[in-house]
């Protein structure tokens, strides 16, 4: 006898899709039946589930979940995992399988910086829809809906990210100081011991906190900053090399080559002369 009754639809997707996109593997709902433990490991995919109503439980990065109702979860099918509907309350869920390009990048940005594959949003309704959406338009392979399912895939991640906005209302007073002060000095000498000195807090903490919130290395976000605001200055001034590293904090032109070569593919020179003559 089935133990659950459900509506799936299975993708094969281009190989340009693969290539590509993000690409939907499997997309359905199902209502469980009877108690039964769905364990798998080992799988290319990421997973994305919504209990619709019910309860049950979920074991993964050995930890065991007790689900229910609103509960959202986002998982790496590489790693073994396993969950269960609940024999009092069966649970009815709606999911998605995916891959493709970027999908691995996503998952790991997201758990570095500190997001759970557990979270409770205060509507489930958003990450519904989308689902909904990926399965309708997954019954039919065409390129349009291929793309179409990337964009939604798309829009899936990001609403998971900023359903952790609320985490960022708990960031801690002083690294929001932290960001603040490099938002407005990052033209100025900074360095980990002098921040760690002037906000009083060891560099290493600062370092793996700023690093979680925000998502980068607080080296990373100076120079990024600098980067941005030398772009600018490039376009839109004819002022010097020289004028421009120093302007946006470099220690001196040579460094200011290097450094905007590597996150840019050219040279400054060749940034300016490249979008002055657009």
């Amino acid at each position: 006898m089935a133990k659950t009754r459900s509506e799936r639809v299975l993708v094969t997707p281009s190989l340009y899709a693969k290539s590509h996109y993000l690409y939907v593997q499997e997309a359905g709902s199902l209502q469980s039946l009877e108690p039964h433990i769905s364990s798998r490991r080992n799988l290319n995919s990421y997973l994305f589930f919504v209990v619709l109503s019910g309860r049950g439980t979920l074991t993964y990065e050995k930890q065991t979940k007790e689900l229910q109702s609103g509960d959202c979860i986002f998982l790496d099918c590489r790693k073994p995992y396993a969950h269960e509907s609940s024999q009092d309350e069966p649970w009815r869920l709606t999911w998605v399988h995916f891959n493709g390009a970027d999908a691995a990048h996503f998952y790991e940005s997201y758990v570095e910086q500190g997001h759970s594959f557990f979270f409770h949003p205060v509507s489930i309704l958003p990450f519904v829809e989308t689902i909904s959406q990926l399965y309708e338009i997954s019954r039919d392979r065409t390129f349009l809906n291929e793309l179409q399912a990337h964009r939604l895939l798309t829009e899936l991640i990001t609403k998971i990210y900023l359903q952790q906005e609320e985490t960022y209302d708990t960031v801690p007073a002083k690294l929001k100081q932290i960001h603040e002060y490099i938002r407005v000095h990052y033209a100025e000498k900074l360095t980990l011991d002098a921040l760690s000195e002037l906000f009083f807090i060891s560099k290493y903490h600062m370092s793996r906190e700023y690093r979680q919130v925000y998502g980068t290395t607080l080296v990373s976000d100076i120079t990024q900053r600098r980067i941005a605001h030398a772009k600018s200055a490039l376009r839109f001034s004819d002022c010097p090399i020289e004028s421009v590293a120093e302007e946006c904090g470099f220690p001196d032109s040579a460094y200011f080559i290097h450094v905007f070569k590597r996150a840019e593919g050219m040279t400054p020179l060749k940034y300016r002369k490249k979008w002055q003559s657009l």
